[in-house]
């Protein structure tokens, strides 16, 4: 049987969809009032704006951008988590981010303003549930091209944020500044990392065991060496029989992939370990 399409590709497949929406409806005065989020939208009830504009892109190049980095972090965010809380995640984070930044345009009038539209608000939580869960996870990036832990990415990337709250004009002069919703990406991190923390509250751990990739690009991010998480561990089923893998290996992996490593059973778990002492990993 078919694997099922992750929430990864689902979201991803999504945005774009919508973006071809956007090229048609472009014109529409009725389009851009009801779905891009701003602060008389909301005034006008239009609450759904919260969610709508997570899926609006400005530009090709906004719109791959993004793309780009939900693919990156959110396959390994959605393999710790499962498809519903990947969701859960996301959302919240871009909801979050929109919250903030109305909060920020009406208490710092003329300062902030404009309607706001991106995935970029989710985008960051994404980054911050894989750098709260992974944070010494080392990153590659290409541009510029540096080796990085996630746990540092995430501080970069916040006190980007914050400058650019504080200081637009200053950020415009390089070009961060122009046309970036920053208090939303702040607000997108925040919520990334207190949707974490949450879970890891009601459990006592963290809410899965995403894989620890090794050294080899990644469409602009890799890893250097094995994330150290509290000893999570992706079990590489090459190494042992074919048999096996089907039998006992790839369900176990399927059903991580939909609900999260919190939904296996002790015998599931046992069937991991021993998974991993028949390739001399234990």
């Amino acid at each position: 049987m078919a694997r099922p399409i992750s929430a990864t590709t689902l979201l991803i497949i999504i945005n774009v969809g919508v973006f071809l929406l956007q090229g048609v409806f472009h014109g529409s005065s009725q389009f851009r009032e009801l779905f891009p989020l701003s602060v008389e939208g909301l005034r006008h009830g239009y609450i759904w704006q919260l969610l709508t504009y997570q899926f609006l892109h400005g530009s090709l190049m906004h719109i791959l951008l993004n793309c780009w980095g939900i693919f990156v972090f959110g396959r390994v965010v959605e393999q710790a988590l499962g498809r519903r809380r990947f969701w859960a995640l996301y959302l919240t984070s871009g909801v979050a981010g929109g919250i903030l930044q109305v909060v920020a345009t009406l208490s710092w009038h003329g300062h902030f303003g404009g309607v706001v539209m991106g995935a970029s608000a989710g985008l960051f939580g994404l980054i911050a549930a894989f750098a709260t869960m992974l944070p010494h996870a080392e990153l590659m990036l290409i541009f510029p091209p540096v080796t990085l832990k996630a746990k540092t990415l995430l501080t970069i990337s916040a006190g980007m944020a914050i400058a650019g709250m504080l200081f637009p004009n200053l950020l415009g002069v390089i070009g961060l500044g122009a046309n970036v919703a920053h208090a939303a990406h702040l607000g997108g991190m925040l919520g990334g990392v207190i949707y974490i923390r949450m879970l890891r509250q009601r459990s006592g751990a963290w809410p899965g065991e995403p894989p620890a990739p090794r050294a080899r690009p990644l469409f602009g991010f890799g890893s250097g060496k094995p994330a150290k998480p509290g000893g999570s561990t992706i079990i590489e089923v090459e190494e042992v029989s074919d048999d096996y893998v089907a039998n006992k290996v790839d369900p176990i992996l399927d059903k991580i992939s939909k609900h999260g490593i919190h939904s296996l059973t002790e015998r599931e778990r046992k069937t991991l370990d021993e998974a991993r002492k028949k390739m001399g990993r234990g």
